[in-house]
């Protein structure tokens, strides 16, 4: 019985055509995909997916396309980042198009991750102060989670995101957050940096490691327990392994590890060397530590190392908290990439816009003069008392604009947004270029202009101005950045007039990263007399 069978098994075998079989196979594929995908009833609308990859082949990867207005650098070219902090380029017209078409609320599609973008200020406060809650969230990617496997500070959720965070915002308010011992760290270390570029001689220079090093260093300081000269070998190797990390997740290689990592983990490519920088990134991380263990005081922290490892003597079952070795590494790299990256990407961006605007300049020059001198170090007492450089760089902040989708967020719960059903675990992100460049609250959107926060001579606050986002998971380190932005702005133009090389034109083109940041550039720091 068993041998008739196998035989008629055979048989039918036999009988079938290998392309009848393979088209069987991709018909089943198919129609599992279109399933697995098909998007809930009431889901907001956007352009139609292909099976597997959804949107993904309707971007052009030297100008991508994700539907979202952003500004342009560049004449006709505006900027997007994807779904893992990744930044693209898409077409001004398309996007406006479909911003048009589909409204503030639209749906794209990623391999598995299906994706919301929300564009209008009521939303993004709708979903960030009524409803946070329901966002609090992050999203896990198949490549993130086999870097950082949910650890550390920006990436983790539910129960490890409230003990990191809360721990994190205590310890470094611990170590000078918020007080006056922190901004006497920033004003020596804004010194270091003018007599850095000082030795230059005027000459043209990039200053895109100095400035890493400077900010780096206030960040250092409380991580780290100490700050790095800026002729140290190791610590330059650090901060250029981090700048290639900021760099190399932009490839479509990356894309299909997300959308198919069991393959994608087995071929050669740029995925595979963004996981290698990574990994010496944490390894170098764990070096410090290392070092750390060797004179740790638990009665006698140091810094914010010092403080975790004190920390995790407290729960000697490892599995029920949060605080183990992986964390510890993840956290202080998270602190170590976010207290460097952004605030440092501002500031070149800030004196590229001041090399390029000589007028906003001398305004800004006239201002220090007259509220500060020559001699006196800036210091954040006198913001106050200078509503133009205040404005100004509020003003290299909305038109930076480094991360224009800000961070991704993941849906907790079902949840009804603008009248649209958002499934748990729907992925969410807030366009706040659409906030930054809407022409009905910016008087010249597309241009450089600091009276876009002045009133009457005020410096005044714009409720479409949200960097560092908003609600319980808005950025930790708003303060310090904002701190660290004025002193070492301030500090910079005081001393040196920053113009570019002679016979040579400075652009505002843009390296896409996991932030917005200019293309390397040289300039020439003129000493002040």
């Amino acid at each position: 019985m068993l041998a008739a069978a196998g035989s008629l098994v055979a048989a039918i075998w036999a009988a079938l055509h290998v392309r009848t079989v393979l088209l069987a196979a991709v018909v089943f594929l198919f129609l599992s995909d279109y399933f697995r995908s098909r998007r809930p009833k009431n889901f907001p609308p956007g352009p139609r997916c292909l099976p597997f990859v959804g949107n993904i082949f309707q971007m052009n990867f030297k100008q991508p396309h994700l539907a979202v207005q952003q500004v342009g650098r560049e004449e006709g070219a505006w900027l997007c980042p994807d779904l893992i902090l990744n930044c693209w380029i898409c077409d001004f017209r398309d996007c406006v198009e479909l911003v048009k078409k589909y409204g503030n609320v639209i749906s794209l599609d990623f391999g598995i991750m299906s994706s919301v973008i929300i564009s209008s200020l009521p939303l993004i406060k709708e979903a960030f102060t009524n409803l946070d809650e329901n966002f609090m969230s992050r999203p896990i990617f198949p490549l993130q989670k086999h870097i950082f496997n949910e650890n550390g500070l920006i990436f983790s959720r539910g129960q490890t995101w409230k003990e990191q965070r809360r721990f994190a915002l205590m310890t470094l308010r611990n170590f000078g957050l918020g007080k006056k011992s922190l901004e006497q760290r920033m004003q020596e270390e804004s010194r270091h940096l003018v007599e850095a570029i000082e030795e230059e001689g005027g000459q043209p220079f990039d200053p895109h490691f100095k400035i890493n090093n400077a900010v780096s260093n206030i960040i250092c300081s409380i991580t780290f327990g100490e700050r790095f000269e800026y002729h140290d070998r190791q610590f330059q190797k650090l901060l250029r392994l981090l700048d290639e990390a900021m760099c190399l997740g932009t490839s479509l290689m990356v894309h299909f590890y997300n959308i198919f990592p069991r393959i994608m983990k087995h071929l050669p490519g740029r995925h595979q060397r963004i996981i290698a920088t990574w990994g010496k990134l944490k390894s170098h991380i764990s070096d410090i530590v290392d070092n750390h263990r060797k004179d740790w005081n638990p009665d006698e922290p140091r810094d914010f190392i010092d403080a975790f490892l004190k920390e995790m003597t407290k729960y000697p079952d490892k599995t029920t908290t949060s605080f183990n070795e992986e964390s510890l590494i993840c956290s202080t790299l998270d602190l170590f990439l976010a207290g460097t990256e952004t605030t440092s990407t501002t500031l070149r961006w800030a004196l590229l816009y001041m090399a390029l605007n000589p007028e906003v300049q001398e305004k800004v020059q006239a201002e220090i003069d007259r509220v500060i001198g020559q001699e006196k170090q800036p210091s954040l007492a006198d913001r106050d008392s200078m509503p133009y450089t205040n404005a100004v760089v509020h003003e290299v902040l909305r038109m930076g604009n480094i991360i224009p989708l800000n961070v991704p967020r993941e849906v907790t719960v079902d949840t009804t947004l603008a009248g649209f059903h958002l499934p748990k675990g729907t992925l969410v992100q807030t366009n706040l270029t659409a906030l930054h460049m809407d022409p009905k609250e910016w008087a010249t959107p597309d241009i450089f202009n600091p009276e876009h926060f002045l009133e009457n001579g005020q410096f005044k606050k714009r409720e479409s101005f949200l960097p560092f986002s908003m609600g319980k998971r808005a950025c930790p380190g708003e303060q310090l950045a904002r701190s660290e932005l004025f002193i070492f702005f301030t500090a910079l133009v005081q001393k040196f007039t920053f113009k570019p090389p002679v016979n040579e034109q400075l652009s505002l083109k843009f390296r896409v990263g996991i932030t917005i940041s200019p293309v390397s550039y040289c300039l020439c720091a003129v000493p002040r007399l």
